[in-house]
């Protein structure tokens, strides 16, 4: 999977900046984590493939390590790890507002919002504004902004078949989903499920949460599901939204 293959998520939590910085204090990032690549020059026929791929097929998925750069990546990786050792993530819910339940049927992840405050998680927010402004380039959606947050799904966990937006919100519209797992072999599950939007009964792919894997789709189109994970697994979710400011609770 290390070229580009195309083929045929819950409110934030109001987590403060003391709360994320205290989290991470005291503990050492990869020394890459000074140095962190952005989006890179030459990057259109990269934005060109992404776009191709999302109006073809709805969904696609591709390597971004030389994209992104691995120390970008080792050091988002480290942080997560550092909010799942002190137990600074929070069980994620289904739906909005008042509606939020916490159904552990359904799912059974953990999540922490990110708010782009450390280095690393600066970097990823001018990546991800640069993708934002390149599909908007190309596929004229209007997205104004992106909410993200990291997942930890332990051994057993799971996110049953679902669509991250409902449709006609027009709030959703791109989802992304940023792997951070190191040698993650088949076997150790946790694969995200991604089903045909003309047949929600048929899988239509299979991405293996490994390093630098990243998977976009189309919210309101494309069904997926996270199986049953068998060890620790680390990733991060990014929705591109038209809306300009959240939906009050």
């Amino acid at each position: 999977m290390n070229n580009p293959v195309v083929t045929a998520i819950n409110d934030p939590l109001v987590r403060s900046v003391d709360t994320l910085l205290d989290a991470v204090a005291g503990d050492e990032l990869p020394p890459t984590a000074g140095h962190l690549q952005p989006l890179s020059e030459g990057s259109e026929q990269w934005l060109d493939e992404l776009a191709d791929g999302l109006c073809s097929h709805g969904w696609v998925t591709l390597d971004v390590r030389e994209r992104m750069g691995t120390g970008l990546l080792q050091a988002l990786a480290a942080e997560v790890g550092i909010l799942h050792r002190t137990d600074a993530m929070k069980k994620a819910g289904i739906g909005r507002g008042n509606d939020l339940m916490r159904d552990r049927s359904v799912r059974r992840d953990k999540i922490a919002w990110l708010q782009g405050i450390t280095t690393p998680q600066a970097a990823l927010f001018e990546f991800l504004d640069a993708l934002r402004e390149g599909l908007n380039r190309r596929l004229f959606l209007g997205l104004k902004r992106f909410e993200t947050h990291y997942a930890t799904y332990q051994p057993g966990d799971f996110y049953k078949k679902h669509l991250d937006s409902f449709q006609g919100r027009a709030s959703r519209v791109v989802s992304l989903v940023l792997y951070l797992n190191e040698n993650w072999q088949a076997a150790d599950g946790g694969a995200l499920q991604v089903f045909n939007q003309e047949n929600d009964n048929e899988v239509c792919g299979l991405v293996l949460p490994e390093l630098g894997r990243m998977a976009l789709f189309l919210s309101e189109e494309i069904p997926h599901e996270v199986l049953p994970a068998n060890r620790t697994r680390y990733s991060l979710a990014c929705w591109f939204r038209q809306d300009e400011v959240p939906l009050p609770l």
